[in-house]
Order: structure tokens, then sequence, then C-alpha cells
């Protein structure tokens, strides 16, 4: 693997500075999704279905507001965007914790609408540090530093309720995510490159239309069906091991799917050509399908590490292709429309996979979920074709009338 383009991109403190921002910000979000639920069930003794609905409406939420901040963002910049988002979440967590269901179900969705667009400001920021070149190289290092808050989140996050009620490790982790966001107002990152500076942002005042467009949305169903095929191969892994009664090592089959992830994200960004977000996403889902048939924890380890090396390139691709979709200006607001569907993804995962476990067991599960991948992968990959077979066609046309005309 070559390790100059990651050696030219590291070398921009902006770059450095920005994934550093990344993590700090990412780890305390991930830990706290994880305590949330375990605070519902066990500190207010509520059912996994209330835990649900909790972690449900935070989620609408945060897809609700991803277009929204996004567009802010845009328009506004970033310290008048997330100061906003300081003071409501700040507000929220430092009481909703201590509280009954309802309140914690209203403040979590509260806080949802007026979550900080972390995701969005830091691959904005992390885009602007590089030139277009180094791009996808720089994508798959913040989908590594993704990976690492992937992992360390919720390990951090079921240590601490060793220790403390899970009230206060969700209080402090929801802090800590506070403080992330003050250093993230205070450093105040460029996420808009010098030369879009140059020209007046003259990429804002593009009409959404201009922009929001089927290859756009198609893109964004990828990122979607990505996230469904791993939100439900989640649940699926721990479906698998409770009937195993294996489920002590399940932290250690998500961490090998985790660092599978790292090590695909790191070797595609190396890459000197992009892949196409649409092969990628079939082969994820293809590389799912043997999750279903794994014998023992053993072989599901060693599968879930392979299937991991898909995961980080195939959302670093759709990240990669949005953002050469869109218009620098408008680059805001359709990361928050990505980051939304990805959202989206995620809520639609679990549930789609999770009656199919109900129905056919946890084999069912990693069959559904990949099932919908590969539909989506051969639904674009297909309008893709057809769309530059169109443009081909169009393309001889003028040529051979150029012919003829030269011929009389």
């Amino acid at each position: 693997m070559p390790l100059a383009p990651y050696q030219r991109v590291l070398a921009q403190r902006d770059v450095r500075r920005a994934l550093l921002l990344g993590l700090l910000i990412r780890v305390p979000l991930f830990a706290a999704g994880v305590i949330l639920t375990l605070h519902v069930v066990d500190d207010l003794g509520r059912s996994w279905s209330d835990a649900g609905l909790v972690a449900g409406a935070a989620t609408v939420c945060i897809a609700i507001s991803g277009p929204w901040r996004g567009k802010l963002l845009d328009r506004l910049g970033l310290r008048r965007v997330v100061l906003p988002s300081l003071l409501v979440a700040g507000a929220c967590w430092s009481v909703a914790p201590f509280l009954g269901y309802w309140p914690l179900l209203t403040l979590a969705s509260i806080a949802g609408l007026f979550v900080v667009p972390t995701f969005s400001i830091i691959r904005q920021a992390v885009i602007a540090a590089v030139p277009e070149g180094d791009r996808r190289t720089a994508l798959s290092l913040d989908s590594v530093v993704v990976e690492m808050a992937f992992i360390i989140g919720p390990v951090a996050a079921i240590w601490l309720t060793a220790v403390w009620p899970t009230a206060w490790v969700l209080f402090t982790l929801q802090m800590l995510g506070v403080a992330a966001a003050v250093v993230l107002w205070w450093a105040n990152p460029a996420i808009v490159s010098a030369s879009t500076l140059a020209e007046d942002r003259i990429a804002a005042r593009v009409p959404r239309n201009a922009w929001l467009r089927p290859r756009f949305v198609a893109v964004c169903a990828a990122a979607a069906a990505a996230t469904v095929v791993l939100t439900g191969s989640d649940v699926s892994l721990v479906a698998a091991l409770r009937e195993w009664d294996e489920v002590p090592r399940l932290g250690v089959v998500l961490l090998l799917w985790g660092l599978g992830s790292i090590v695909g994200g790191l070797v595609y960004g190396a890459q000197g050509r992009p892949i196409p977000p649409f092969l990628l996403l079939g082969v994820l889902s293809i590389m799912t399908i043997p999750l279903a048939v794994a014998p023992g924890v053993v072989s599901m380890a060693v599968i879930s590490f392979v299937a991991g090396l898909v995961v980080a390139p195939t959302v670093t691709a759709t990240v990669d292709a949005v953002t050469r979709i869109v218009p620098d200006g408008a680059r805001g607001e359709a990361l928050g429309w990505h980051g939304s569907f990805m959202t989206a993804g995620s809520a639609l995962g679990a549930p789609i996979g999770g009656a199919a476990i109900d129905r056919w067991g946890y084999a069912g599960g990693f069959l559904s979920v990949a099932a919908i991948g590969l539909l989506i992968a051969m639904l674009g990959a297909g309008a893709t074709w057809w769309r530059h077979r169109g443009g081909a066609r169009r393309t001889r046309k003028p040529a051979a009338a150029g012919t003829v005309e030269l011929a009389a």
C-alpha cells in the first residue's frame, strides 16, 4: 500500500486538526448512544421497546435536522450554527439524565433537532484543507477516525457503567460532547476552500434543483442502503451470539469488524482511482452473506473482519461522490442530506433485521439486509450504465453529422 498519499495529506496542519477534532467529538457521541438505551432499561426500569422509542425519536430528529443545519452552515458559517446547538444541547442534557422517561424522550428529541452537524463540519473541513486530487485519501482518513470512535466509545461507556450509575455516565458523556463542540466552535476550522471564498461563494446561490437531482439521490440511496446492511448485521451478530450463548465474545467480533473497516479504509484511500459506490455497496452486500452460515464464533469473527474491509470504502465513496456532484457552496446542505439518508438507513436496518430474525433466525437477518443492499447496488449501477450509454449516444450523433457534412 503506497504511503505517499497519506504523508502528503497528513502534512497539512488543518487536516490533522480536523481529524483530531472529529475523534474528540465522535467518541462521546457513539458512547452516549449505547448508554442512553441502557439508562432507559436499567435505571428507569422501562422496556426495550421504550428504549427503542427514545433512540428512534432522537434518530428521526437528527435526520430531519441534517439538511436544515447543513444549509445554515452554507449561509451562516460554522460559529453561528454551532453556538445555538451548544446552548440547546447543554441545557437539555444537563437535566435529561435525571428525569423520568417522558421528559427524557422530549429533551432527547429537542437536542436531536439542534444537534451539532459534526459529520458535515469535519468532512467539509477535511475537504477544504486538501487539493481535489487528495480528497479521497483525506475522506478515507476521516472514515478511519469514525471507526476508531465507534470502537473506543461504546467500550469506554460500558466500562464507566461499572463505576457510576447510568444517569451520571450519560450526563458525563453528553457534557464531554458539548465540551468537544465548544473546542470545535473555538477552533473554527475552514469549511470552504480558499478558491471558493475568492469566488465569493457563487456556488451557494445555485438553486437547489440544480444539484438535488436523480444522480445525487441515487448516491444518497447507496449510503442509506450501506447503513441498512451495517445496522441489520449488527443486530444479527447479537442474535447469533445469543443463540450460541457467547454474548461475552461479542466485543471481540465487533472489534474485528471495526478493524477490518479501518484496514479497508486505509487501503482504499491510497488508491489512485475511485471505485464506484454502487460497486462497493454490492461487494459489501455479497460479503455479508457468508455471515449467515458461519458455524461458530471464530469463523464469525474472521468473516466479520473480511466483510468489514469494504465498510469504510463504501461510505467514503458515497461522500466523495456527493462532494463532486454538488457545487462547493451547497456542500453543507448536500452533506446534511447525505447524513440524513445514512441516519434513515440506520433507523431502518435494525427493525428490518430484527423482523427477519424473528421469522428465520439470525441467518435471516444477515440475508435480508444483504438482499436490500444488493438490490440498491444493482439498480444504481444499472441507472449509471444507462445514463452513460445515453450520454455516449448523444455525443456520437453530432460527430456523425459532422462527418457527413465533410464528405459532402
